[in-house]
This record gives C-alpha cells, sequence and structure tokens, in this order.
C-alpha cells in the first residue's frame, strides 16, 4: 500500500525535523504532518475529514505515552483502521506483542543517524 498521507506523532521537535527531511529527501510525494501533542492529537483526529493513512507514533512522551494513545485510537471505530508503525526505544517482546495483536504494523527502533533514518523510510514508504 502507499502511504501518501502521514502523521508523525513525536514530542521531540528536533527528532520530528529530521523525520521530516529525512522523508522529504526520499521524494516519494509524500505528505507528513508532525503532531507534538499526543492528546490533542487525538481530540483533532476525532473530528478531522482528512485521515492518515499511517501514523508514525512514538512511544516515549511526557503525560500519554504512545501506547496510551494507541489504545484510545484502537478503541475508536473511525480510527481503529489506521496502520501505526511504533518508534522508539521499548524491549523487542512488547513490541512483538503489539505486531502480534495488530495494534501495530511494525516496530522501528529510532535511527542513531540521518542515513539510517533514510534506508528506514525508504524501505516503509
Amino acid at each position: 500500500m502507499a502511504y501518501k498521507n502521514i502523521l508523525l506523532i513525536d514530542d521531540d521537535r528536533e527528532d520530528a525535523e529530521l523525520f521530516m527531511e529525512a522523508a522529504d529527501t526520499l521524494n516519494k510525494g509524500v505528505c507528513l504532518r508532525w503532531a507534538f501533542n499526543p492528546a490533542a492529537e487525538f481530540d483533532h483526529l476525532l473530528v478531522t475529514e482528512n485521515l492518515p493513512d499511517l501514523i508514525f507514533l512514538d512511544y516515549n512522551m511526557p503525560r500519554m505515552n504512545g501506547l496510551e494513545l494507541l489504545e484510545k485510537l484502537k478503541a475508536e471505530k473511525r480510527l481503529a483502521n489506521i496502520p501505526v508503525i511504533l518508534i522508539s526505544t521499548p524491549s523487542e517482546n512488547f513490541a512483538d506483542e503489539l505486531v502480534r495483536s495488530e495494534k501495530i504494523i511494525k516496530y522501528i527502533s529510532k535511527p542513531t543517524s540521518y542515513k539510517e533514518l533514510i534506508v528506514i523510510l525508504d524501505s516503509l514508504l
């Protein structure tokens, strides 16, 4: 499936800017939007007409972490089928269970370099 309307939910501005720059560099015609506040973004998703085709979701965020937001997304009929890729550093067992339960389609560790991020995004988009 070609993902064209992508949402990144990550509280770290530097990580998000790097992610957006890498996606733009790939020149795959995607529209990438960044949200830094998971609770506010959930409220937005409940009412917006333009839902994303794919969500990249950071796990480690204050106030509402990625797992809490993931549970809320999957509990909403309108949002439950949006594919989610979890990005962060939880244990492999934790991420494997989320993939097996089909709550996420993939888990990726936050890349340590821009080049690594380009390779990961190129394989996913």
